[in-house]
């Protein structure tokens, strides 16, 4: 068993240093954000999708991008309106009349990285296209069925903002992301940074660090990341505090209409693994958990009108929870 446990640390300290050289070379262009850009890695190894909500011009688009290139990846970005349709996500079936045969033509969402920007500006029937795309890893044009390439990454934005002409997530589709990254002004410092880059007239240009194929060897190998069961007991603990509050000594009852689904806990064991993963270990602890279970739970709670009438948020309630729940 020590045996095992020093292979899986050894692999893992290589893995992590490949992933941090991603880190560095994405940092040469995205000033600050540092937990934004982690949590991206860790969607990228577990193999989940990010829903970032942030306001306007804080690099979002420009973050993915540069993710992409350090990986030698293919990026496509869709630009969500309330004119597009599923068909300009996915593609469509096209007929040549030089040659009386339909081709398929797909669409951009056949990239290893995809950007959808402003999700909830488009209807739900485009929404679901994508989302399905993200759940099933395939794309059905008319009768044929099109595997997506791996590594498959979606990052959807929102704008807390400019609700006006948008369509709100419905819960079972906003439950199909990993994380839900809340996005923040950099600081003054950060802000001077970024104006003396960008008034430098050029962006630093990005190297490809590892490529698709290490992508998936280490994908493959966070799932061999050792996770103890006193550590599956502490997850499944604060997803069910999220149902049965009153069972861990929590007053939250009122607040919350609905809990996490399973989901949660299968994406706080797979994010706790990717952190261990990242951090060089071969072993899940207590802390890959709770720093992962804002963005895993915050999308997962359904408030009840109570809740919003005096003010209490997911990230609170969760907060109580992580106080509450013993912690292994």
């Amino acid at each position: 068993m020590e045996e095992d446990t020093h292979s899986l640390n050894k692999n893992a300290q290589i893995c992590s240093q490949q992933l941090n050289e991603v880190i560095e070379e994405i940092h040469r262009v995205i000033i600050g954000q540092d937990a934004v850009i982690e949590k991206l890695i860790l969607a990228l190894v577990a193999d989940g999708h990010v829903l970032l909500e942030g306001m306007p011009g804080l690099a979002k688009t420009l973050m993915i991008k540069t993710l992409s290139d350090t990986i030698e990846a293919s990026y496509k970005r869709i630009q969500f309106t309330p004119d597009l349709l599923p068909a300009d996500i996915t593609g469509t079936r096209m007929y040549n009349q030089h040659t009386c045969t339909f081709t398929t033509k797909k669409g951009p969402i056949f990239a290893n990285f995809i950007l959808a920007d402003e999700i909830n500006r488009a209807p739900p029937k485009v929404q679901s296209a994508l989302l399905e795309a993200m759940q099933e890893r395939q794309v059905t044009i008319s009768d044929e069925s099109h595997q997506l390439g791996r590594p498959f990454l979606v990052m959807a934005t929102q704008n807390p903002i400019e609700t006006q002409g948008t369509y709100e997530l419905p819960e079972a589709q906003v439950d199909r992301f990993m994380f839900k990254v809340l996005l923040d002004y950099p600081t003054q410092k950060q802000e001077q940074e970024i104006l003396a880059m960008v008034s430098g007239g050029s962006l630093p240009e990005i190297r490809k660090v590892i490529s698709p194929a290490r992508i998936l060897e280490i994908q493959e190998f966070a799932h061999r990341i050792y996770m103890d069961e006193k550590i599956s007991k502490y997850i499944t603990d604060l997803v069910q505090a999220t149902r049965k509050p009153e069972l861990y000594g929590l007053d939250t009852r009122d607040f919350i209409e609905y809990g996490a689904s399973p989901r949660a806990s299968i994406y706080l064991a797979l994010g706790g693994k990717a952190g261990a993963l990242l951090a060089g270990r071969g072993y899940v602890t207590p802390q890959d958990v709770k720093s992962i279970a804002r963005d895993v739970l915050r999308h997962r709670i359904i408030l009840t009108y109570e809740a919003l009438a005096e003010d209490v948020t997911t990230d609170k309630i969760i907060g109580m929870i992580l106080e509450k729940v013993l912690v292994p």
